[in-house]
């Protein structure tokens, strides 16, 4: 029972670290049509920050702001510098967003080593909770409060603020959100610096389970990618179930059946592909 309990639990923790990642991704995306395919590497990076402000004695929420601001100014670069030099050229934006992760990852490597880097979890979270005779690790609880209450927020901003009406009418129809006066430009920054944000809090969140190292951001992308698949494109709510949905396919297949793990994960997005393109909760882009 104890093991069964663990699993479930590990399953909703990494749900709630793929539903960070992947909300940006699916914001921008629904937002900018462009699949950046830097996204993991933002993740990462924000893994590393964390991991070298909590290694400089400071607090976990210190460092998950310093990686939120940092990963944050890094795509508000990314899509001023190159992707908006970019802008129309879709298969140009993903061999960019692409070079770019290799240049990440090599980057990543040759500041911080290839050794794996820990990240201390608030003392407070530490020791484990003990609830109907099982033992559960605390940490992994607070991720996923954590990531309902953005996931709650990211409701609000998107359904009850002017920011979020000019975001859901550029997904619906950018071309009449541009007649009818809404700043494209502006709004693609504040999207991608948003995404990246997120991206930033999920790898900040994740140091203590996962630990900074090279190639997270090369396990981390591909769970993204079904998660924004399966939900739909430019679904919040789709992206949040969906990411609960692939953090128990993931975390049982590999516990149940690991060497079917990938076929178990990749197999209902296949199917959903083929029958439902737009995903579970998305809207047709045509």
């Amino acid at each position: 029972m104890q093991i069964w309990a663990i699993q479930t639990l590990n399953s909703l923790a990494l749900g709630g670290l793929l539903f960070l990642l992947s909300s940006g991704f699916a914001l921008i995306f629904g937002l900018m049509r462009v699949a950046n395919l830097t996204h993991g590497s933002l993740f990462m990076i924000g893994t590393y920050v964390a991991a070298v402000t909590v290694r400089a004695g400071h607090s976990l929420l210190l460092a998950a702001l310093a990686a939120m601001v940092t990963v944050g100014v890094l795509g508000g670069l990314v899509e001023r510098v190159i992707l908006r030099r970019l802008a129309g050229n879709s298969q140009g934006q993903v061999l960019a967003t692409l070079g770019l992760s290799f240049v990440a990852a090599d980057g990543a490597l040759m500041l911080w080593g290839g050794d794996p880097l820990p990240v201390q979890a608030p003392a407070l979270l530490e020791a484990p909770l003990r609830l109907f005779g099982l033992v559960f690790p605390t940490y992994r609880l607070a991720v996923l409060g954590i990531a309902v209450v953005v996931a709650v927020l990211l409701y609000l901003l998107i359904e009850r603020t002017r920011l979020g009406a000019m975001i859901r009418a550029g997904v619906d129809d950018m071309a009449m959100a541009r007649a009818v006066g809404i700043p494209a430009s502006r709004l693609f920054t504040v999207v991608f610096c948003l995404g990246a944000a997120l991206a930033g809090l999920g790898g900040t969140l994740a140091g203590p389970i996962f630990n900074a190292y090279p190639g997270l951001d090369a396990e981390m992308l591909p769970l993204a990618l079904i998660v924004v698949i399966l939900g739909g494109v430019g679904s919040l709510g789709g992206t949040f179930v969906a990411s609960f949905i692939v953090g128990f396919m993931y975390t049982f297949g590999i516990f149940l059946v690991p060497d079917l793990a990938y076929v178990v994960l990749f197999l209902p997005m296949v199917v959903v592909l083929a029958f439902r393109p737009q995903g579970l909760f998305g809207r047709s882009l045509a």
